[in-house]
């Protein structure tokens, strides 16, 4: 018999509870959801009332046969998942799965892994709470009403395997409109003047800039001709005090956003690595939106920092959250033991611990005291006047502990530090110099401003920031990368010793760094789904659903009455969408070829975005580049693409070709192709040189990466995640109780024969499935692919034998061969293996 069954969703937070609680507890992991809504069907009985089908996932089916036999056991079963809604949801799963009872079930919540938060959690237990369990079915119901209704839509008009969703496909809206900005952005040139000033010392020298922006070089050369004989005079000191308070401890997003600037973290890495901090008991809870502190953390961080720093530093404060539906019962994240500052673990743990011990910590700190000083430097010809400004430190304060990032990738470090000046001071020129500016497009987003975006936009929740922005990555509707500059040459011109010249300084410009672009998919389903699903692409409605979410979570609304409403009107768009939109490749004409006089156009083909030159019935295709969007490319950027494949020479008397293909440029040589390296390689300029070597390097990696190549086209490989079995174009998984380095074909032939493939996917339904079917049509429809799929998949299972069987005959036929017609059909066929490999 077992005294209580404590039942988490992590290994890792099991193992940490189990050091708190005693023998009389057996913790145990249920890895997450058990189950989740059935992909037949959408999962959901929209006749009746939307009613959710859940099924257990087939790699927990074992899991919990293990956790039923546990919870019959125990005296008291103890369901300790995660406080928030998704949490909940866990905990109610069980509850219904394992078939629990109420009088020996008892739900608690603690926000940090600490002995006292458990023990205070399980002294203050209580029942699940249905309506975090209804606002969390509620969310899940609508974002699969919105992906599997509209996803189908998308494979049909556009091309198959794309997805929508309902925050994803806004967070893409974001992207694509700022694209947009900056495609749009109308640079103007101007000129900005800085002067250096030699005090009346004659030993110190203050930096001015000029008030105002000159856009006309004309009027700067008039400008610099009436500083040689100007006087320049200190007409003005301003000193003011001023204040800088500390931000308030992290929440989800501020956290991801500091993260992200500070030390170059995704935001999937920050919750990845907060989330083994949590797990191991270091921190609170990583998902919160709140900004308040416990009092038992107030007052440790008072005597941590009295004792560390001094009294003087020390200013306990409570923040308050503006966010709107925050939880204030929750804590903000922060250290377990604020007393501990610095843990033990990997590099990224230690990192992410330092900053979010620093950053508590400081929230409790004395505010900084500054003096900003502004001097103006009067022209005493001129109108205008130069501005120094500089800022000093009088007490550092939280400054000490802390110091916040900015998303102002241009803002300029103020000198800390002016000399002593009085107004009426005689300044004399050292040099006064004008550069060639121009005004900056807005900057495109990175992960941590896109939250900041969709925080202030009220698009999701902190438990949804992260996986949206990593979901729409994957689905490759942006990409996340680092883009090079061009050189530019920027004028100068100087006034130095009475004498006016002009010079010229080449400077990198139009550089991004880890910014988030979208692809040429994501901007045409982008497009498409604005004109067809207003409301779902509307910001305010995703803000209002989480609104109506926060309702349910607290009783005051029904979960049925927020989807009925809303699939009232979206099932109809569907529908009419469905039958009614025209198909979209985003295609544009970019004009004629001047070599053929065929028409050249881009559009978004089968395998991704391309180019073509169509003149009568021949046509020409070529892959655009991956930075190349449809909506900008010009006609000269278009037919570079025809100049490939490029022919560099011969390596081991074969032909190298550079060409771009469906995944970007690549080497062809000897019927296999190499990718070029993406930051190192360019595919108009490299040479024959580089090619040899990249060839060369491919032939090492393979021959890594293959371990064995038996006849008849049977493969043992090293992969990623280890050895497996390819055969056929088709991955079969080796168990790791087997040493694949001394597999033989017998082996590999009766796993191929009993496993099931490694990569096998069930395929895309090839029309869309609308939910609520009503013509007889629609109905014949459904039942004649339900057949079809019974006889694929019976094919499927014979297919796999026969495969074997294929492969055993060809191994025999080539062992035996003796007439002239057996070899040459050996000869067919080991080409035909080599080609598939």
């Amino acid at each position: 018999m077992i005294e209580n069954l404590v039942i988490v969703e992590s290994p890792a937070k099991a193992k940490t509870i189990e050091k708190f609680l005693g023998e009389d507890y057996t913790v145990k992991s249920s890895f997450g959801h058990i189950r989740d809504l059935a992909k037949k069907n959408l999962g959901i009985d929209i006749e009746h009332d939307f009613t959710p089908k859940y099924e257990i996932s087939t790699d927990k089916k074992s899991l919990v046969k293990e956790l039923k036999s546990l919870a019959k056991e125990a005296k008291t079963i103890w369901l300790a998942s995660d406080e928030d809604r998704e949490g909940e949801a866990i905990a109610w799963h069980l509850y219904e799965v394992l078939k629990l009872k109420p009088e020996n079930t008892k739900r608690i919540v603690f926000h940090e892994i600490t002995k006292d938060a458990i023990l205070n959690a399980i002294k203050n237990y209580r029942t699940i709470d249905q309506n975090l369990v209804d606002a969390q079915q509620a969310r899940r119901i609508l974002d699969r009403l919105v992906g599997f209704e509209i996803s189908p839509i998308l494979w049909k008009k556009i091309k198959p395997s794309l997805s929508a969703g309902r925050v994803q496909s806004v967070a893409v809206k974001l992207i694509v409109e700022r694209e947009r900005e900056i495609n749009n952005f109308k640079k103007q040139k101007y000129f900005r003047t800085i002067g250096n000033f030699i005090c009346p010392d004659k030993s110190s020298l203050i930096n001015g800039d000029l008030n105002k922006r000159i856009e006309d070089e004309t009027e700067i050369k008039k400008f610099l001709e009436t500083c040689k004989i100007a006087n320049f005079i200190v007409s003005k000191i301003e000193k003011k005090p001023s204040t800088r308070r500390p931000s308030p401890p992290f929440t989800t997003s501020t956290l991801q956003q500091e993260a992200s600037r500070k030390m170059g973290f995704s935001v999937s890495r920050v919750m990845s690595v907060a989330q083994k901090l949590y797990e191991r008991g270091l921190i609170t809870y990583m998902r919160t939106d709140s900004v308040n502190l416990s009092s038992l953390a107030i007052n440790t961080a008072k005597k941590v920092i009295i004792e560390t720093i001094g009294e003087e530093y020390s200013k306990p404060r409570n923040f308050s959250t503006t966010t709107k539906g925050a939880q204030e019962a929750h804590e903000a994240i922060r250290p377990t033991y604020l007393e501990n500052s610095s843990i033990s673990g990997d590099k990224g743990e230690q990192m992410l611990y330092s900053l979010i011990y620093k950053r508590t910590l400081a929230s409790q700190m004395s505010n900084a005291s500054l003096e900003r000083t502004n001097i103006t430097i009067g022209i005493s010809n001129s109108n205008y006047h130069f501005t120094a400004t500089g800022e000093m430190i009088l007490f550092d304060g939280f400054l000490k502990m802390y110091i916040e990032s900015t998303d102002d990738e241009n803002q300029e470090e103020k000198s800390s530090l002016l000399p002593q000046l009085v107004e009426g001071d005689i300044l004399s020129y050292d040099k006064i110099q004008s550069s060639e500016q121009y005004t900056q497009h807005p900057p495109r987003y990175t992960e941590a401003t896109l939250v900041k975006k969709m925080e202030t936009l009220e698009i999701g929740r902190p438990s949804t920031y992260a996986p949206t922005i990593t979901t729409i990555q994957n689905r490759n509707y942006v990409i996340r990368e680092s883009r090079d500059g061009v050189d530019k040459e920027f004028k100068i011109i100087e006034l130095f010793e009475n004498k006016i010249t002009d010079n010229f300084i080449t400077k990198k410009t139009g550089g991004d760094k880890k910014k988030i672009f979208p692809t040429n998919i994501g901007i045409v389903v982008s497009d498409f789904l604005d004109e067809h699903f207003k409301q779902i692409m509307d910001y305010n409605f995703t803000a209002n659903a989480e609104d109506e979410l926060d309702e349910i979570a607290k009783g005051k609304k029904q979960w049925q009455d927020m989807i009925r409403k809303f699939y009232s009107s979206f099932h109809s768009i569907v529908v009419d969408t469905l039958e009614n939109a025209d198909r979209e490749s985003g295609e544009r004409e970019l004009g004629i070829d001047p070599k053929t006089g065929g028409k050249v156009s881009v559009r978004i083909g089968r395998f991704g975005p391309l180019a073509q030159i169509t003149e009568g019935e021949n046509i020409k295709y070529a892959g655009l580049k991956e930075e190349q969007l449809i909506e900008n490319i010009t006609l000269e950027e278009a037919l570079d693409l025809f100049k490939f494949p490029r022919q560099l020479g011969e390596f081991e008397d074969k032909k190298v070709n550079i060409g771009i293909g469906r995944f970007g440029p690549y080497i062809r040589h000897d019927g296999k192709f190499v990718s070029l390296k993406k930051d190192e390689d360019e595919p108009t300029t490299i040479t024959l040189e580089t090619a040899i070597i990249r060839i060369k390097e491919k032939r090492e990696a393979d021959k890594k990466k293959l371990i064995h190549e038996f006849e008849g086209g049977i493969k043992v490989l090293n992969g990623r995640w280890g050895p497996y079995i390819s055969f056929e174009k088709t991955n079969y998984k080796i168990l790791k109780t087997i040493d694949a380095e001394k597999l033989t074909l017998e082996q590999c032939q009766e796993i191929i024969a009993k496993g099931t493939p490694k990569t096998k996917r069930k395929p895309y339904a090839k029309k869309a499935t609308v939910a609520k079917k009503t013509t007889a049509k629609s109905k014949s429809k459904a039942t004649k692919t339900k057949s079809t799929a019974t006889k694929n998949k019976n094919k499927t299972s014979k297919s796999t034998t026969a495969k074997v069987k294929s492969a055993t005959t060809k191994i025999k036929n080539t062992t035996k061969a003796k007439s002239t017609r057996a070899k040459a059909s050996t000869s067919k066929e080991t080409k035909k293996t080599d080609k598939e490999s």
